[in-house]
């Protein structure tokens, strides 16, 4: 399976151990992230009609090794799926979305007619954060996680596209693992109170999507530096989506 995200920092943390985890789990895939820091989808829209160069090519999880457009990556070999999303701040604003994710998602179904269309749903920011777009949500976790589940299921609907839930799992870890229940001493799984912890975090975000993309059962990791127990209980909880 060949996967190819139109994106920014965040489909960069579900990517990074993305790779990884599926050879570990007995299943090949190959991934490429499209980055560019902060891209909302009015510029990812802006840059595919006039094909601009700007996104750094980051293969199965690592840096980038070029800079590319969307059309050239598109054009030049066939994608299985393609992923798109709205930038953090503005994922639970859905009149953000407008009109931009429906030009893009048909730029993306005329190149790749054959390729299956995802939208990655994002996830609140902790309770704590101090990024400017929190104020979007009144600083509260809980509203911006309901505004971008309410905002990435009408997203989905709106072009026809199966949704990858990490904001739901990473919720779900929030409110159900003690271990990452930040309001009470447990871990946070942001690092810098936005985006996704470099390990638990970001495991769990590539953890949902290669059990929403393969339907697999998430089960053998070789992660040592991480506590093989907290993986198990993030395992159960995606494996239950």
């Amino acid at each position: 399976m060949k996967i190819c995200s139109i994106g920014n920092s965040f489909s960069q943390d579900a990517h990074k151990w993305l790779y990884k985890l599926a050879k570990d789990n007995g299943y090949k895939l190959e991934t490429v992230n499209l980055y560019i820091g902060g891209c909302d989808l009015k510029t990812h829209f802006i840059n595919a009609e006039n094909n601009n160069p700007y996104y750094s090519f980051e293969p199965n999880g690592n840096k980038g090794t070029k800079f590319v457009s969307i059309n050239e990556v598109l054009t030049a070999e066939k994608w299985d799926v393609i992923t798109l999303q709205q930038v953090s701040q503005h994922s639970g604003m859905p009149e953000t979305f407008r009109p931009y994710l429906t030009s893009l998602a048909n730029t993306v179904k005329k190149l790749q007619p054959e390729a299956k269309l995802y939208f990655h749903q994002t996830w609140a920011y902790e309770t704590d954060s101090d990024h400017y777009g929190f104020a979007n949500y009144n600083n509260s976790q809980e509203e911006m996680y309901n505004c971008i589940l309410k905002a990435s299921e009408q997203a989905s609907e709106l072009i026809g596209a199966e949704l990858i839930p990490t904001g739901t799992v990473i919720q779900r870890m929030r409110e159900n693992l003690p271990e990452f229940d930040y309001k009470n001493g447990g871990l946070s799984l942001c690092r810098d109170g936005f985006h996704l912890s470099l390990d638990y975090g970001r495991y769990a975000a590539a953890a949902t999507w290669l059990r929403v993309l393969t339907g697999i059962k998430i089960g053998t990791t070789d992660f040592e530096d991480f506590n093989s127990e907290y993986l198990n209980k993030i395992n159960g909880i995606v494996n239950s989506l």
